[in-house]
C-alpha cells in the first residue's frame, strides 16, 4: 500500500478548515491568546446567565400563546418573539467576546437590562 509520506498524514475537514481560520486570522493581523481560567469562568457565567433568560422568555412566549385565538395577535406575538431571542443572544455574544479580549467589566453586569 502506498502512502503520501509521514509527515503529510491525511486531515479532516475540521482540520483543513481550521488550518485555513489560522492562515486568514494571521493574514488579517488577528492574534490569538490562549483564554484565562478567569476568562473561562466569566464566558461560562455570561453563558448560563443568558441560558436562563432565553428559557424564561421561552416559557412566558409559549403561556401566551396557549391564551391567543386570533392568527394575526399570534404572528404579533411570535414575531416579539423572535426579536426577543436575537437581542438576548446579540448581547451574550458580544459579552462573551468582551470577556475573551479580557474587558474585565463584562460578566453579566447588565442584569437590569433583560426583559
Amino acid at each position: 500500500m502506498a502512502s503520501m509520506g509521514d509527515d503529510k498524514a491525511l486531515k479532516s475537514s475540521y482540520e483543513l478548515a481550521m488550518e485555513r481560520f489560522r492562515k486568514s486570522d494571521k493574514e488579517a493581523g488577528v492574534e490569538r491568546r490562549p483564554v484565562s481560567e478567569v476568562q473561562k469562568a466569566a464566558i461560562a457565567e455570561i453563558r448560563n446567565f443568558y441560558e436562563a433568560k432565553l428559557a424564561e422568555v421561552e416559557v412566558l412566549h409559549e403561556g401566551r400563546l396557549r391564551a391567543l385565538v386570533d392568527p394575526a395577535e399570534r404572528a404579533t406575538r411570535e414575531e416579539e418573539y423572535r426579536r426577543d431571542r436575537e437581542r438576548l443572544t446579540s448581547e451574550r455574544d458580544a459579552k462573551i467576546e468582551k470577556a475573551r479580549r479580557g474587558d474585565p467589566s463584562q460578566s453579566h453586569g447588565s442584569r437590569g437590562n433583560a426583559i
